[in-house]
């Protein structure tokens, strides 16, 4: 196992530190695993589906908008008792009626067809505005899936830098085991030689063990990371040793960055058309508690068993004869007057809940703006910081080397030489961490900004 973790750790140190990658384009490793994310990924497709609903939802509405064609076809048997005159009796109808006078069986068959169309010529705006709040629907759902993917892009980065980060401290902590391997054989060398005592010996074989145990450790937490980054992606491993150089020494961005946040960001369009939504919405309502003014049309066909000269006959096939053909046309208003009062008020509740939301539209274009301002100032700093560690990394590999001289021979006691190498692998944790907290916060800062550009180009 040990010989494994040796060769494990010097093929990591190999990929890693020693080849030199340019950035990568945006056909790089981050690009084609978000193209893995756009065809796969369920929630995706989610938002797509919603995308879809609305848009049939508008085409609904707009149907609306149309004339409305009924028909209708029945075969009869019963009496025959009326009064004179045609009226529309209710919608989809209308009746034609002949006299009372009439002899023969009480029952007489019919034969009854019609269509009658109805339109809407005016109604105030309120199929127009329902028309308007079927789109900002549809907008709204459009918005809704740009900000998903906003949301995805960070999470996707954060996992990957998570694994990175894993990657990195495993890497690290296999150097510090070959490092502790090594002392503890030069330990054991001077202790038989007499120069060291065998406590010495054992405390190396001891700082060994303990590095070993914190190897697993973080091996289980990079396949950990592996497993969470696979959730996004699919089942095929991610390889990162090539990136694995960018993320530990990051490139300043030469670029002035945005300090605004742009109006069109898909959060705050999501509130901006849910308010139009809700505006459109209100108008509606309040105008359908006008009257509105309809075209009726309509054509009949009957037969019946009442013959012209007034007699009934009760044949079931004499139900097809003595047809008539009517057509009527006409003009009306329809008045519910119950909805003076509730549509003004529902329209009115609606009104104040669009208001509700331009209000938090307003504060949460100002929480943006301060939280881009406040990550943009922690990264200009953040990126000092990772300046700094990687030059007291450096410092403290060539310090150590110069002690671990000293304790090969003599001038040195082991205790010494393993808090030096404790500073050696602090400084290489502090390093890394300050790494991941600077892509960290690109991330966050590319999600306000909605420009995720740089760390696509950069992995």
């Amino acid at each position: 196992m040990i010989k494994q973790m040796k060769i494990a750790a010097l093929s990591g140190m190999v990929l890693a530190m020693s080849i030199h990658v340019k950035a990568q384009t945006e056909e790089g490793l981050l690009h084609d695993l978000w193209n893995k994310i756009e065809e796969t990924y369920p929630g995706l497709a989610s938002k797509e589906s919603k995308i879809n609903a609305a848009a049939l939802n508008e085409y609904v509405t707009k149907g609306e908008r149309l004339p409305q064609l009924k028909g209708q076809a029945q075969n009869t048997y019963g009496t025959y008792e009326s009064t004179m005159g045609s009226f529309f009796p209710q919608a989809g109808l209308f009746n034609v009626n002949s006299s009372d006078n009439l002899s023969g069986t009480v029952f007489s068959p019919n034969t009854y067809a019609s269509a009658t169309i109805e339109w809407e010529l005016f109604s105030f705006g309120e199929k127009q505005n329902k028309s308007k709040a079927a789109k900002s629907k549809t907008y709204k759902a459009h918005s809704e899936k740009d900000t998903y993917i906003l949301t995805l892009k960070k999470d996707l980065f954060n996992r990957f830098f998570q694994l990175l980060y894993k990657e990195s401290q495993w890497i690290w902590n296999s150097k510090n085991v070959e490092r502790l391997h090594s002392v503890r054989g030069i330990t054991a060398s001077l202790a038989s030689a007499g120069i060291k005592s065998q406590a010495d010996s054992l405390l190396a074989s001891s700082s060994y063990s303990q590095a070993l145990g914190e190897n697993e450790k973080i091996r289980g937490q990079k396949e950990a990371a592996m497993i969470k980054l696979l959730e996004l992606t699919g089942d095929d491993r991610v390889s990162v040793q090539t990136v694995m150089p960018n993320f530990l020494e990051p490139k300043q961005i030469l670029t002035e960055p945005s300090r605004q946040i742009d109006l069109n960001h898909p959060v705050l369009q999501t509130m901006v058309e849910a308010e139009e939504y809700l505006k459109y919405s209100s108008k509606a309502h309040k105008a359908a508690a006008l009257p509105s003014i309809h075209l009726m049309g309509g054509y009949a066909y009957r037969g019946t068993g009442i013959g012209r000269e007034g007699t009934v006959s009760g044949r079931w096939k004499d139900g097809f004869s003595n047809t008539a053909k009517n057509i009527l046309l006409g003009i009306g208003v329809t008045w519910n007057i119950t909805d003076v009062y509730t549509k003004k008020q529902k329209g009115n509740s609606l009104k104040k809940d669009a208001e509700s939301i331009n209000f938090l539209n307003k504060q949460q274009e100002l929480a943006m703006q301060s939280d881009l301002s406040a990550i943009q100032n922690k990264i200009t700093h953040q990126y000092v910081e990772v300046q700094q560690t990687k030059d007291a990394q450096e410092e403290a590999e060539k310090a150590y080397e110069m002690y671990l001289s000293r304790y090969k021979s003599g001038l040195m006691d082991l205790s010494t030489l393993l808090q030096v190498q404790q500073l050696l692998e602090t400084a290489e944790n502090k390093h890394i961490e300050a790494a991941f907290a600077y892509w960290t916060l690109l991330a966050g800062e590319a999600a306000l900004t909605g420009d995720f550009d740089h760390l696509f180009n950069n992995f």
